[in-house]
């Protein structure tokens, strides 16, 4: 059996993003096995967790463009004369104040040790035109690449540069472009949003006839006082109008039920034990982790997620709004001396974010006074 790693393992020990959507510099010294980061609507801290995914994937230009979709960043372009217009994705919007010069590029990553990614815009490459002169347009009614004016963005990472002109799909979506692919981190992330069928049946799929699929059963047992005795995945996507979709069987009743009939709070422990079991020795983003689950349950959760992670080297970012959050997280934390647990604090600062840091001890004082800390 391999060992349990310690916090040295971690991915991202602290984290650096300059020019990155609405963040201009912001510098976390710290991060932690698991980090709650808090703060006003707008801040910047599902921005944050973007970043960290950006930077899991190391640039990727599938990224980039699910995070403009995801956003709506669209813009109206004028097509041939009497096409009329058409939206496409606002690369722009990806950087702070929208601006692309060569100095207004974007960065992400730990402060030292090279491994920052790096992303600006620039005219197409000399050598990339030529190879691709004339096999796509960048967009309708515009020159072909390989012309003039062209743009391509320039993604760098420990001194290899990947190169991507910027074009556009028949739908307005930034193209999809064969590269040398950097080596990635693994990475899941969850929404606010409950997981759809189709995700669960595909994490699923990873943790059937495992111990895992045992630690999802006592996730939902979180909630249902170890009355959930199995879950499967059933169906056939191409015959029910559903797709596979997860079912539980109660211990009370003799046929099983849809796992969403029970609520999202139990589709979103699921989903967070499932991610978890698929994030082994990568990152989890969880954006108002809070979501679905009863304050009750905070403290239970968050040991489940803290020793989870703790286990299977993931290192997970979630936000919440929620003070009920906060303090389940705080008690988990100081119960779990192993596990290291941080909650960070994003203010505006004029343009500037500034991140305030509270170790287990503080977030433990906080909790017990009632102090505001989000």
């Amino acid at each position: 059996m391999s060992a349990i790693p310690s916090q040295k393992d971690l991915q991202l020990p602290d984290l650096s993003v300059k020019g990155f959507r609405g963040i201009k510099d912001l510098t976390i010294s710290r991060l932690g096995r698991v980090t709650l980061f808090a703060g006003k609507n707008g801040v910047g801290k599902t921005t944050l967790l973007e970043a960290v995914q950006l930077y899991a994937a190391r640039g990727s230009h599938a990224i980039l463009s699910d995070i403009l979709r995801n956003r709506e960043e669209f813009r109206s372009f004028p097509t041939a004369p009497n096409d009329g217009k058409m939206l496409l994705s606002d690369w722009k919007s990806l950087f702070y104040g929208r601006q692309t010069s060569p100095d207004c590029g974007i960065s992400i990553g730990p402060q030292n040790g090279g491994r920052q990614i790096s992303i600006t815009v620039g005219p197409l490459s000399e050598h990339l035109s030529r190879q691709l002169s004339g096999s796509f347009r960048p967009q309708r009614g515009a020159p072909p690449i390989g012309s003039i004016g062209v743009e391509s963005f320039r993604i760098g990472f420990q001194d290899k540069i990947q190169e991507i002109p910027i074009a556009y799909t028949s739908d307005g979506d930034l193209a999809p472009f064969q590269s040398e692919a950097q080596p990635d981190v693994l990475c899941e992330s969850l929404g606010p949003e409950v997981l759809s069928n189709a995700a669960i049946a595909r994490l699923w799929d990873n943790v059937a006839l495992t111990d895992y699929e045992t630690r999802t059963v006592q996730a939902l047992n979180l909630l249902y006082s170890n009355m959930i005795q199995r879950v499967a995945v059933i169906g056939d996507e191409t015959q029910n109008r559903s797709g596979r979709r997860a079912v539980v069987k109660i211990a009370s009743q003799e046929r099983p039920v849809p796992l969403k009939s029970l609520g999202d709070g139990a589709v979103r422990l699921f989903g967070v034990a499932l991610t978890l079991a698929n994030s082994r020795d990568g990152f989890l983003l969880i954006d108002e982790a809070e979501n679905g689950i009863h304050h009750s349950i905070q403290p239970d959760f968050w040991k489940m997620v803290l020793k989870t992670a703790h286990e299977n080297n993931v290192q997970v970012l979630a936000t919440t709004h929620g003070w009920d959050c906060v303090v389940g997280f705080a008690r988990a934390a100081t119960d779990l001396d192993e596990v290291e647990g941080i909650l960070v604090r994003l203010e505006q600062d004029g343009e500037k974010i500034r991140a305030i840091e509270y170790s287990e001890d503080d977030l433990n004082i906080a909790a017990e006074q009632g102090i505001e800390v989000r």
